[in-house]
């Protein structure tokens, strides 16, 4: 597998309405939030329609959605202000983030699985200039035990990208992913009707970017 374009995903928000577009933010995401898993600032990186950047404003966190394509973030700035919500976006390359400035949590929902291993590799090299020391990225990913319903990752994916001396991985677990069935391959795969939303099997996992001293602050 090869890492899609941005235009890739350009051409899907202008000409369509993507699997991963379902009008919510994402359960796991929500749980996530309400366990206090979350640390502000918050960079919603691949915002998408910016369901998660919407929840997390409202709800009183300092949050920025970046997102490669610019449909996506003309989206998600109309869905904030149909929302009332002052939600904060911006057009930018997940592989060159420096210039969107430091954060506490870097929050990817289904980014991180359309990468290559080697693009994995390298978007978690950039991702040392976001975070700050002691700070995190939080990963949800659908995994290789659904039924390919979209791009999908094994477990050791993460740590494999996210390597030692710079990361930790603090945590690794199952979750689901909610998506909409859009296609039908994908209605044959998980046996739901075109326009039913699914929960799939993925992975969530918290990683820590480590001091120079190799401690987490």
């Amino acid at each position: 597998m090869s890492s899609p374009t941005p235009t890739t995903f350009e051409e899907s928000y202008r000409h369509g309405e993507p699997p991963w577009v379902i009008g919510e933010p994402q359960p796991a995401v929500v749980d996530l939030e309400r366990a206090g898993a979350l640390t502000g600032p918050v960079l919603d990186l691949g915002c998408g329609t910016g369901e998660h950047t919407v929840l997390l404003r409202r709800l009183g966190y300092r949050v920025l959605g970046a997102d490669a394509a610019p449909a996506a973030v003309e989206r998600a700035r109309e869905r904030a202000r149909l929302a009332g919500v002052a939600a904060e976006f911006t057009v930018a390359d997940a592989m060159d983030p420096a210039s969107l400035g430091r954060f506490a949590t870097v929050l990817d929902s289904a980014l991180f699985h359309v990468f290559d291993a080697a693009d994995r590799t390298r978007y978690a090299a950039a991702l040392r200039g976001v975070v700050v020391p002691g700070g995190q990225v939080i990963v949800l990913a659908l995994s290789t035990r659904g039924p390919g319903f979209g791009p999908q990752i094994d477990d050791d994916a993460v740590p494999a990208a996210f390597a030692a001396p710079d990361w930790a991985v603090e945590d690794l677990r199952p979750s689901t992913y909610r998506g909409r069935v859009t296609h039908p391959d994908q209605a044959s795969a998980t046996g739901r009707p075109v326009g039913d939303l699914v929960d799939l099997p993925a992975v969530v996992a918290r990683i820590r970017l480590l001091t120079r001293e190799g401690l987490t602050e």
